[in-house]
């Protein structure tokens, strides 16, 4: 599954920012490709509101 990052983590916690870092998105508009494991799909639902899932 492809995610990118669609929105700014500027006034955002810091637990969101530090989700963005783990999944390896830091800035807008960068692209990630990985399987569609639990752990991962927990992370995306977290920030769903910052990225975008192909």
């Amino acid at each position: 599954m492809k995610i990118t990052q669609t929105g700014s983590p500027i006034r955002r916690d810091k637990t969101q920012r530090a989700t963005l870092v783990g999944l390896g998105l830091n800035k807008l508009g960068r692209t990630i490709e990985v399987e569609g494991t639990p752990e991962v799909l927990g992370q995306v639902r977290k920030v769903a509101h910052l990225v975008s899932v192909d």
